[in-house]
């Protein structure tokens, strides 16, 4: 009979050894050419100069934010008439002392320009460049292509957010030394997905105009004629309507003035911006129990107290469908237009 040592040194010999794991190497399932893609888009996102000056323009408006907000938490904390102060996490997210936006409102603002930076040029650039036939000649279909432009931002995205949002967390815990609760930590988590889907939204539409559009310049101003005109005219816009529409507030009653304000309101919800910011200010002030005007039969009664995170949901789920279904419609329209265009010209 064989020595052990004889047996172990045959077991291990180069020639087993790579029969083995050759056979492991068989069994192992091999990538798809989406995740292919998906892999080398975000390798040359994260490298490019664009994403980091993206990167370092959100890194330090919310470094600035949180520098305001924990510079007067204290004060804000201890004002008992507040009934959202002892939510020590979300506030962090909200106070402000005037110099600065706080970190949501910013978002509002960054977050479109971050969608757009990242998509304006997907698809364009690459037809541009004559590497789009190069690559739709390989046995790759053309939705993976497409796929692919929208899900390797989306990644990268999500894990800026969500790395920023642990930060918070962490920073919190070691500054003030009180543990996140439950809910706090659904409303932020919640709050991150949030920016994400509105990020994706923009992300959505730049690769939209980079679809229809030959030159990445034309796409990148059209989406940023899009935000502009939401963002500024279109607030101006509803109001010179409604001066002109609706009759002067001073000859109706408490209810008919509730009702055209809930009008205006829904006209101003058409914005993807004021859909963004709804949704975060219930999320991140619980005690928030409606967006629109209240009359003071709907008040009577009412505790000021916070809403729980179910409530809070029930109240933005028709802002969170708005922003989904605008993404889902963008990406839809890209779909189409990109399956019906010509690549070779």
């Amino acid at each position: 009979m064989e020595s052990r040592v004889i047996y172990f040194k045959d077991l291990f010999s180069k020639g087993l050894a790579s029969k083995v794991f050759g056979a492991v190497t068989a069994n192992r399932r091999p990538a798809s050419a989406l995740q292919i893609m998906v892999a080398k888009e975000i390798g040359d996102m994260v490298r490019s100069w664009r994403f980091i000056v993206l990167l370092a323009l959100i890194v330090l408006t919310f470094l600035g934010s949180m520098y305001v907000s924990l510079s007067n938490l204290s004060a804000t904390t201890s004002n008992a008439l507040d009934p959202d102060r002892q939510l020590l996490y979300l506030k962090i997210l909200t106070t402000t002392d005037g110099t600065l936006p706080s970190f949501h409102i910013f978002m509002s603002f960054l977050g479109a320009i971050l969608g757009i930076g990242l998509g304006f040029d997907a698809v364009n650039v690459e037809q541009n460049s004559g590497t789009l036939i190069r690559l739709l000649a390989q046995p790759v279909y053309r939705d993976n292509f497409l796929l692919a432009k929208f899900i390797s931002p989306l990644m990268v995205i999500t894990t800026l957010f969500l790395s920023l949002g642990l930060l918070m967390i962490g920073g919190g815990m070691l500054l003030t030394g009180v543990p996140i609760e439950g809910g706090e930590f659904l409303r932020i988590l919640s709050f991150v997905l949030l920016t994400v889907l509105y990020v994706a939204f923009w992300l959505s539409l730049s690769i939209l105009f980079s679809v229809k559009f030959k030159q990445a310049t034309t796409s990148a101003l059209s989406a940023i004629a899009i935000w502009l005109f939401f963002t500024i005219f279109y607030r101006i816009i509803v109001n010179l309507v409604v001066k002109a529409c609706l009759p002067d507030p001073a000859f109706l009653s408490p209810a008919e003035i509730v009702d055209n304000n809930n009008l205006i309101l829904n006209i101003l919800r058409f914005s993807p911006s004021q859909l963004y910011t709804d949704a975060t200010t219930v999320l991140l002030m619980p005690s928030l129990r409606s967006l629109g005007p209240l009359t003071m039969e709907q008040m009577a009664g009412a505790i000021p107290s916070p809403l729980s995170f179910r409530e809070s949901l029930l109240i933005v789920w028709p802002q969170l469908s708005g922003l989904l279904g605008g993404t889902v419609a963008c990406f839809a329209l890209s779909y189409y237009f990109f399956m019906r265009r010509e690549i070779r010209s």
